[in-house]
C-alpha cells in the first residue's frame, strides 16, 4: 500500500525501534511507497511513512533493496555531501563515508553483512540517519 509521506520534523526526529517479523508488511508498504516516488526519491526509511521501525528501502544497482535493523559497523573515506529529502524542504550538508559495511536483516529476516560504496553508501547513510532520528 502506498502511504503518505510524513513531513513533521518532530515525528521524523523520533528514534526508531528495532523491526521484527510482524513489521514485514511495513517493509512492503515502504518499498511500494518508494517505487511510487522513484522519479524524485532514491531511498526511504519507515519513519518517512509514519512508522518508527528500523526499516529502510533504497535503489541499488538497478533494483531495490530492503533492510531491517541496518547498522553501520565499519566506515572509511569521509567527505561532505549535499542532500535533499522527500520529507524535508531544501538541501542540507551532511558528512558521509565513501565505503561502509552494514549488518542488517533481509526480508526473510536472515542476517547479512555487506559492503557498499559511493552513491549507494550515501543513500544508506541518509536512511539510517532517519532511523536514528537525525534530520539532515
Amino acid at each position: 500500500m502506498i502511504r503518505e509521506i510524513c513531513r513533521d520534523p518532530v515525528l521524523l526526529a523520533k528514534k526508531s525501534l528495532p523491526a521484527c517479523a510482524d513489521d514485514l508488511p511495513v517493509a512492503a508498504d515502504l518499498l511500494e511507497t518508494l517505487l511510487a516516488h522513484k522519479d524524485g526519491c532514491v531511498g526511504m526509511a519507515a519513519n518517512m511513512i509514519g512508522v518508527h521501525k528500523r526499516i529502510i528501502a533504497f535503489e541499488n544497482e538497478g533494483g531495490y533493496t530492503v533492510m531491517l535493523n541496518p547498522e553501520i559497523i565499519k566506515k572509511s573515506g569521509p567527505y561532505q555531501a549535499e542532500e535533499g529529502c522527500l520529507s524535508l524542504d531544501g538541501v542540507r550538508s551532511a558528512r558521509r563515508w565513501q565505503t561502509i559495511k552494514v549488518r542488517y536483516q533481509n526480508e526473510k529476516l536472515q542476517l547479512r553483512l555487506k559492503t557498499f560504496t559511493g552513491w549507494t553508501a550515501q543513500i544508506i547513510q541518509h536512511e539510517i540517519d532517519h532511523c536514528n532520528g537525525i534530520l539532515i
